[in-house]
């Protein structure tokens, strides 16, 4: 099985990779700003779901055939990024309705739904080109070949980095949406703030694109 110091190694190697913030980070701080807290959770469960299927791709496999296809690679990160940039669009779209959504208090189901936030989540977390190349390029190097059952390994180490994310983006989040409570006292800056939710997604949905693996 996994040693404990192979696992302590492969924390603080996760630990430093999360605390730069990525795609995943900056797409919960948007939904946060767009939608408040409630979404911004819901979507931090999803993303860190999302993360974790790809290091069950990596275990069986799938994982290193992305990371050798430059074409399938590619593939993945222009999906996640067009979604991206179609949250951010709707999110402008319909900044002016979050005033409403706002003042029905913490218990008020988000727009979307949970189930489909969570899954908007696990979209961004899945086609997250950061989270495809740690778990791909970084995450085999801490598996200890001569112990076998390599796969299982694989599934116990992406543990470290998924419930890692889980604090720090929820961390993100709920700061996020702090924010928003103070622009939620007035219909106009709310709507700038939600407007904003929307461009960093957008923003964020093109630098995804643009950036990345040059083969």
């Amino acid at each position: 099985m996994v040693s404990a110091d192979r696992l302590l190694a492969f924390a603080a190697m996760s630990l430093l990779v999360i605390l730069i913030p990525g795609p995943s980070v900056l797409f919960i701080i948007g939904r946060a700003l767009a939608h408040g807290r409630r979404t911004a959770v819901a979507t931090a469960v999803g993303n860190v779901f999302g993360s974790y299927l790809l290091v069950v791709a990596v275990a069986v496999g799938v994982g290193s055939l992305v990371e050798r296809s430059a074409a399938i690679y590619l593939a993945i990160k222009l999906a996640g990024a067009a979604y991206l940039v179609f949250l951010g669009v709707q999110a402008f779209r319909h900044r002016r309705e979050l005033r409403v959504s706002a003042t029905e208090g913490a218990s008020a189901r988000p727009a979307r739904g949970d189930l489909r936030t969570v899954l908007d989540g696990a979209l961004v977390g899945l086609t997250n080109p950061k989270g495809i190349v740690f778990f791909a390029a970084v995450l085999p190097q801490f598996v200890d070949q001569s112990a076998g059952r390599v796969p299982l390994q694989m599934l116990v180490l992406g543990l470290v980095p998924i419930l890692i994310g889980l604090v720090t983006d929820t961390v993100w989040g709920l700061t996020a949406s702090a924010t928003r409570t103070w622009f939620a006292r007035s219909d106009r800056r709310l709507s700038l703030i939600g407007g904003a939710g929307g461009f960093t997604m957008i923003g964020l949905g093109v630098t995804v694109a643009v950036t990345g693996r040059a083969d």
